[in-house]
């Protein structure tokens, strides 16, 4: 696979994965254009791994960490974007999810890099572990505690709908 077609194929979910990380549309592109520019450089090297996009969510999930060390150190602030979730869940209306996006934007970053991975990327255990270089008993740890602050929150901000957060099995 060269690398043209690795972007054409993976380019949109990159972008979706690093918004949902950064919760920054603006932030999310230059991100991913980031990633992919270094990952150019070392595509060889990427393609003949077992999984490149394995891979490349690896150094998205890092480029992620050392943007939010360096925004640390220079005290920014950053304001979260409302932005419309493609997927429709029946018992929330469009308000409810924005919401709850929001709430999961406030979550810790290992938190809710767990969370997207686990639930949106639909990765198991094993391959979060990877990306986000911890071991597994470590990702299940922060799934839980980021849907235990999930359902603390939706407790107390009192959602009109029931929200479906439900442990994987």
């Amino acid at each position: 696979m060269t690398f043209e077609e690795y972007v054409l194929a993976r380019g949109p979910a990159l972008v979706r994965l690093a918004r949902l990380l950064v919760d920054d549309d603006h932030r999310a592109d230059d991100l991913v254009q980031d990633v992919l520019a270094k990952a150019y450089q070392r595509w060889g090297r990427i393609v003949s791994a077992d999984d490149p996009d394995r891979y490349v969510r690896r150094m998205l999930v890092n480029a992620r960490n050392s943007w939010w060390r360096r925004a640390a150190r220079r005290h920014e602030v950053s304001v979260p974007a409302v932005r419309p979730v493609a997927a429709a869940d029946p018992p929330l209306d469009s308000a409810d999810r924005d919401a709850l996006w929001q709430l999961v934007a406030a979550l810790p970053g290992r938190q809710r890099a767990a969370l997207v991975l686990r639930y949106y990327e639909d990765l198991d255990d094993t391959a979060i572990a990877e990306i986000l270089g911890c071991s597994t008993v470590t990702v299940r740890t922060h799934v839980m505690r980021g849907i235990a602050a999930l359902r603390a929150t939706v407790g107390d901000a009192g959602f009109p709908h029931t929200v479906p957060l439900r442990s994987r099995p």
